[in-house]
């Protein structure tokens, strides 16, 4: 509760006189007598004993409120002054508020004629030794360094911005040095970056441990990935914690325990990269199956499971994968195919090659349990290929047809007129479709598009009519053959292909075939289709 005295000099503060002004500013500051502290409020009446002329006023501002504080103020930049007269007046801290001020809002116009001697500042708080001055003045090297190579104009320029980066490189080692956990944080991001896994595991190796000491008694406490701990954690620090426990695991630089607390304290986070690494790592496995961690005990597949599934649920496709291969250990007791194949299929839709390699071999293992299982391996095959997988690749070269040129159909279009095509759009179509995809006479004549058509290949099957010919698969694989199939299954949407419809029977369709190039039509596959008919 303030005192009488305190309440006369609130008083005589509020009507304007300079003395009280700065003696409660003084008072706010520091607390005490019934007042309490308070930065904020200190500031306000500081800043209005300034502004009547008291030197003491913007001395004490300059010497005792932070950047913290002024920014949180409605119009932070209207300070400026006085830490610009502390800095001249010799009060180091205040330049660097200073320089913070006026780099922070350089964008305004009073801000534009300020920042030289911003920079100034900031050089001369980094060389006494000030480490947010040294990671500050860094950040400026570098991204003047950045300006610079974009609009390189000769020799002098780029030497130059060479000078500010290697400049730049050295004001954040000697902040990461001074402990500043920022510059820190900036170094083993750039090591991590470069892929100097070693120089990685030196600067960030400390830094995980500390976080470790500060947050690692909590984790006994969780049951499940905590966003309060993400945000206190910050971004950055849960990036490092995950990539330091995944680079622990490869160059075996910390012991088990201690390499579990670090994925488990990023995985809590919220971090799908570490609830991806510690799954595995409790499961005691690769991401393709393969075991890993030798030396480090058993497998807990229970709670491998746990955090695999929180990383499915994130978007990542290779824990799906990693579920699967754990449902399909022999050790594993509770070992289920069904379990398997639901996760392959997750990780499958999700882009993942292998899974998807994975899922296009089981349906063409088991194709005779059910006849479109060939259909659904090429559709799993084809999406590994195009991602570069070559066992995929191979064994679609054995399961489909690439799409050929017909050659019997390229010369019978090339006899047939215009007026002739144009009378039989339906056979001018089925031309088409053979010298696209490679289609034999009786296959070109007799294929239902409508059925044949699964979107990823043609399903090229006329059995029922032509009991000679092969059940296969043709792949479909530009966006040419795509725009050709669409529009010819338009010509045919409505339109009946059986042997009732209006083409007719097969014989009548190799006959209209066979009037237009009669020197061109094998005689022996109509006695062929006589003999089975």
């Amino acid at each position: 509760m303030a005192s009488r005295e305190d309440l006369a000099t609130i008083r005589a503060a509020r009507a304007g006189q300079a003395e009280a002004q700065l003696a409660l500013g003084r008072r706010y500051l520091f607390g005490g007598n019934g007042l309490p502290q308070s930065f904020a409020t200190a500031l306000h009446w500081l800043d209005r004993a300034a502004r009547q002329g008291q030197e003491q006023a913007w001395l004490l501002i300059g010497e005792h409120i932070s950047y913290e504080v002024v920014v949180q103020a409605p119009k932070p930049f209207d300070y400026i002054v006085w830490f610009e007269r502390a800095f001249d007046a010799g009060q180091g801290a205040a330049g660097l508020v200073f320089a913070k001020l006026a780099l922070g809002f350089k964008t305004q116009a009073e801000a534009q004629g300020m920042l030289g001697k911003a920079l100034k500042a900031l050089e001369a708080e980094a060389h006494a030794g000030v480490a947010q001055a040294q990671w500050l003045l860094s950040q400026q090297q570098s991204g003047v360094a950045i300006a610079g190579q974009q609009r390189v104009a000769g020799e002098n320029a780029s030497t130059a911005a060479k000078i500010d980066t290697v400049s730049a490189a050295n004001w954040a080692q000697k902040a990461a040095d001074a402990g500043l956990g920022p510059a820190q944080l900036a170094l083993a991001d750039a090591a991590w970056q470069r892929h100097d896994r070693q120089d990685f595991m030196q600067r960030a190796l400390p830094l995980g441990r500390a976080l470790l000491l500060q947050y690692g008694a909590e984790l006994q406490q969780l049951n499940a990935p905590s966003e309060n701990l993400a945000r206190r954690l910050s971004d950055g620090n849960v990036v490092l914690l995950s990539r330091l426990a995944r680079m622990a695991v490869e160059l075996t630089q910390v012991d088990a325990d201690e390499m579990q607390q670090l994925l488990e304290l990023a995985a809590y986070a919220d971090d799908k990269a570490a609830q991806l690494s510690v799954g595995l790592f409790f499961a005691r496995m690769t991401e393709d199956g393969n075991k890993a961690f030798a030396g480090y005990g058993s497998a807990n597949y229970k709670k491998a499971i746990r955090w695999l599934t929180y990383a499915g649920e994130q978007g990542l496709a290779a824990a799906w994968y990693a579920l699967s291969r754990i449902y399909l250990k022999p050790e594993f007791s509770q070992r289920n195919i069904a379990d398997v194949q639901h996760y392959l299929e997750r990780a499958a839709e999700m882009g993942h090659a292998l899974a998807q390699l994975e899922c296009g071999s089981s349906a063409w293992r088991n194709r005779r349990d059910d006849p479109a299982n060939d259909v659904r391996a090429v559709y799993w095959l084809q999406k590994a290929a195009v991602q570069g997988n070559d066992d995929a690749r191979e064994l679609l070269e054995k399961i489909a047809d690439l799409p050929t040129p017909a050659g019997w159909a390229v010369e019978a279009k090339r006899h047939m007129t215009r007026e002739f095509l144009s009378a039989y759009p339906f056979l001018a179509a089925r031309l088409e479709l053979a010298i696209l995809f490679g289609l034999t006479r009786p296959e070109a004549l007799l294929i239902d598009l409508k059925q044949a058509d699964c979107g990823h290949c043609l399903v090229v099957d006329i059995r029922e009519y032509y009991a000679r010919s092969k059940r296969r698969l043709i792949l479909v694989e530009t966006g040419d053959e795509r725009q050709v199939l669409n529009r010819i299954g338009r010509l045919f949407e409505d339109v009946d292909c059986s042997l009732n419809g209006p083409e007719g029977n097969y014989r009548q369709r190799l006959y209209r075939l066979r009037t237009a190039l009669p020197q061109d039509i094998d005689e022996n596959e109509e006695e062929d289709f006589a003999e089975e008919s």
